[in-house]
């Protein structure tokens, strides 16, 4: 049997069945708390920004106008319930300063990459990703794993596309930045180079 889509799953909950509803948030929770948590670094109120974005979204639900995909529309209100949230906070992130990254070095880290577990390689990304700042580290996340693309981004930010790949081309220097110090570690005791 073929997976429901969204918009049938939408059709349903709008015709009054409320439980169609409940596979939807079953489908999209994860990312939708990972979006959160990335950018308030606090499981318990990303929780709560998930619980939220999902009620927000299931209320507006009859507003929704099918011009952008369903994920597209849902991520835009947890990405701007989280900013609410971070807003409401007032926290301040401090960045560390990003020192140049060459593209040689851009090279030698993505092939460092390729010799870590993945296990290890996501946990160490996702660690990163979280030193970055809230706004990118969800451009980040939405990019490369949700796969949305620049334009859907843009919808989902309301920053223009041109901001969007600005911010992930900086972001990417950023996290390059921060795993540069875990990679040339790694490199040296797989391939015995000195770096």
């Amino acid at each position: 049997m073929t997976s429901k889509t969204d918009q049938y799953l939408i059709d349903k909950v709008l015709g009054g069945d409320s439980l169609a509803y409940g596979e939807l948030v079953d489908r999209y929770q994860n990312f939708v708390f990972t979006v959160a948590f990335r950018m308030l670094r606090n499981r318990e109120e990303a929780e709560e920004v998930a619980q939220d974005s999902f009620i927000k979204a299931f209320d507006s639900l009859p507003g929704f106008r099918g011009e952008s995909k369903f994920s597209t529309w849902l991520y835009r209100i947890v990405y701007h319930k989280s900013l609410d949230r971070i807003k409401k906070n007032k926290r301040q992130q401090h960045l560390e300063v990003i020192e140049e990254i060459t593209a040689q070095q851009v090279v030698e880290i993505e092939n460092g990459l390729e010799y870590m577990i993945q296990s290890e390689r996501h946990e160490l990304i996702g660690n990163c990703i979280q030193k970055l700042s809230e706004e990118d580290a969800a451009i980040i996340s939405l990019y490369y794993f949700e796969e949305q693309s620049v334009k859907e981004i843009s919808v989902i930010t309301g920053l223009t596309e041109d901001n969007i790949k600005i911010k992930l081309y900086r972001s990417r220097k950023r996290l390059f930045s921060l795993l540069k110090g875990y990679i040339k570690p790694e490199i040296s005791a797989k391939n015995g180079k000195a770096i």
